[in-house]
């Protein structure tokens, strides 16, 4: 398999190796600055809890450490995040308050009363849709056991308030200051896995040209890999679908995430073809126990219909519409003759043809590439 690096038949460089480094720099640079920007933000809104903490009224003014600790929880990557996070702690530190009250009848603290809280404490964690506030169960059970005193009143009410007012900082500042919108995020990572799978089928058609076995082998390892990347995108498009809700910048930012949406299942079913694919090619070179083969005179022909098929995912991602129309028109052009060239001849003896496996996958995704290129053509009927 050629490198990313090496020069095109022009003497230029790869263009997809080109486009596949500015991909994945972009996405590095699209998952650092989220990260940053929650950085600052849990730092303001640590701070600002801190500051608010000593004018809590009574006892609770006594304990203003927990303020900032409340903010930390709440500051989380997206603003519904933030909500139900900080709604479900605050849930969680009730009940281990309620809990630890109910077993201070038995005593002041003890290992025996301890071991009882802590058993009950994480029966009550699975409780359902409690959700992160499970672990706080326990711990504030705990807390109010050992750091309560004699004045578990006292400590809860203060513990609850400034667990409270920190929540509500966290979710304010999360609000307020640049509420991150993943959108960006999501749309490089189809991006890059489109070039992925574009790379996949052209060095697959490379090998289809190389004297057998092919030098180039890293392709035949890829499937696995290939279906990780599609789960990670499919991850990165259900982020950027929460970072919308409750966000107010979605009004200045508008996009259409049910789009992205339809994108990444094209895009699984492209990788489950081209997975196929990998699967046919590499039995076909390597396996002892496979009967298929790749007559000759047949390589060839289907190395192009490949690459044809990789030219036109790649243009997806293209400005030119009417480019990425063509190129998929090209290539089902090449498939279809060449499917029909099969048909037309008379097969050898021997082993079954694995052509005709590997023509039907090339099939099926030219039929996702033109379903989703006709979704993104601009309407030009008439409105009236």
């Amino acid at each position: 398999m050629a490198s990313d690096d090496k020069p095109d038949r022009g003497g230029h460089p790869s263009r997809l190796g080109k486009a596949g480094r500015a991909v994945r720099a972009s996405v590095s640079a699209a998952l650092l600055w989220p990260r940053l920007q929650l950085a600052a933000k849990a730092a303001i809104a640590a701070g600002v809890a801190f500051f608010i903490a000593p004018y809590m009224p009574g006892s609770a003014a006594e304990y203003p450490y927990y303020a900032p600790l409340g903010a930390l929880v709440a500051m989380y990557e997206n603003v519904s995040g933030s909500m139900r996070q900080g709604f479900q702690t605050l849930v969680g530190l009730a009940i281990g308050i309620g809990l630890a009250f109910m077993l201070f009848s038995l005593g002041d603290p003890s290992p025996l009363t301890v071991a009882i809280v802590m058993g009950l404490g994480v029966i009550l964690a699975g409780l359902p849709r409690i959700g992160s506030g499970s672990d706080w169960i326990p711990t504030a059970a705990l807390l109010v056991l050992l750091v309560g005193g004699h004045n578990p009143d006292k400590f809860s009410f203060g513990y609850l308030l400034q667990m409270g007012v920190g929540v509500s900082v966290g979710i304010l500042v999360n609000l307020l200051v640049f509420p991150p919108l993943h959108f960006k995020a999501a749309a490089l990572s189809l991006a890059e896995l489109r070039l992925a799978l574009a790379r996949q089928l052209r060095d697959m058609s490379k090998a289809l040209k190389e004297n057998w076995p092919p030098e180039h082998e890293d392709w035949s390892r890829r499937s696995e890999a290939l279906a990780a990347h599609a789960r990670s995108v499919r991850a990165a498009v259900q982020k950027a679908d929460a970072s919308r809700r409750a966000n107010p910048r979605r009004r200045l930012h508008p996009r259409d995430v049910e789009e992205d949406y339809r994108d990444l299942r094209d895009l699984e079913r492209l990788t489950f073809h081209i997975q196929d694919v990998t699967q046919v090619l590499s039995d076909v070179i390597w396996a002892t126990d496979h009967p298929f083969v790749i007559p000759d005179g047949q390589a060839e022909p289907l190395a192009d219909a490949m690459a044809l098929v990789g030219d036109a995912l790649r243009a997806v991602d293209e400005e030119e519409p009417q480019r990425q129309a063509e190129l998929i028109e090209q290539a089902d052009a090449a498939v279809q003759e060449f499917t029909a060239r099969i048909a037309a001849e008379e097969q050898p003896p021997g082993a079954p043809n694995a052509v005709e496996s590997i023509l039907l996958s090339l099939h099926r995704m030219l039929r996702v590439l033109k379903s989703g290129d006709a979704k993104r053509q601009p309407d030009t009927t008439d409105a009236g």
